[in-house]
């Protein structure tokens, strides 16, 4: 059976953002024949300034991708915090580091969703993958957008979710908000979906 390959980039400053990436690749490698990896975008803010904004240390297990790594892939998975409205400069300065890719067209065809992390209500839920859009769109990615599939947890009105049918999203409020039960289910949903469009558009290599 040939694999398709997820990759998971993502950026995180608190870990708001790496747990959500942790649950979409769990949901991505419950689709059989998916193999998903997750990446770090590199981080473009100094030691000095990273301790004054009290960042903890990133994850030690989740190596730094480079652009031309995802050549690798077959469909990719893209999660930032936002930043009024817009993915993370760090996330952006990555995307920017792709011309050369984005030369040949080498992304295009290649299906991809979005995840996000944003403060508070009026932080960009839906504006912060609008924006991202973009960014597929010059690559020639098929964006992938979760729509309504996680049924019932997209109407929930009793607690705070963060989300939309654009992808999976959550509240980080002032830093000491966790992803909820709920967020990570959707996380994990989402995960799985775009894994499951992926194989779908994979074509098989003849000479296997």
């Amino acid at each position: 059976m040939t694999t398709v390959k997820i990759y998971i980039v993502y950026y995180s400053l608190y870990g708001h953002v790496e747990t959500m990436a942790r649950e979409v690749q769990r949901g991505a490698n419950t689709v059989q024949g998916v193999e998903a990896t997750l990446w770090q975008v590199p981080e473009t803010l100094s030691d000095v300034i990273l301790q004054k904004m009290k960042a903890p240390s990133k994850a030690d297990d989740v190596a730094e991708i480079r652009p031309e790594q995802l050549l690798e892939a077959d469909g990719f998975m893209f999660g930032f915090p936002s930043r009024f409205g817009v993915m993370a400069a760090q996330f952006k300065a990555f995307f920017d580091a792709t011309h050369e890719i984005w030369e040949t067209q080498a992304l295009a065809g290649k299906p991809a969703g979005i995840f996000w992390s944003t403060g508070f209500h009026g932080g960009g839920q839906e504006l912060t993958a609008l924006t991202a859009v973009t960014q597929l769109a010059h690559h020639g990615m098929i964006f992938v957008p979760l729509g309504y599939t996680f049924g019932s947890g997209m109407f929930e009105m009793n607690e705070v979710k963060g989300g939309s049918s654009y992808g999976a999203g959550t509240y980080a409020a002032d830093g000491s908000r966790e992803p909820t039960e709920l967020e990570l289910k959707q996380a994990f949903h989402q995960g799985k979906y775009v894994a499951e469009i992926a194989r779908k558009l994979k074509r098989p290599n003849p000479q296997t």
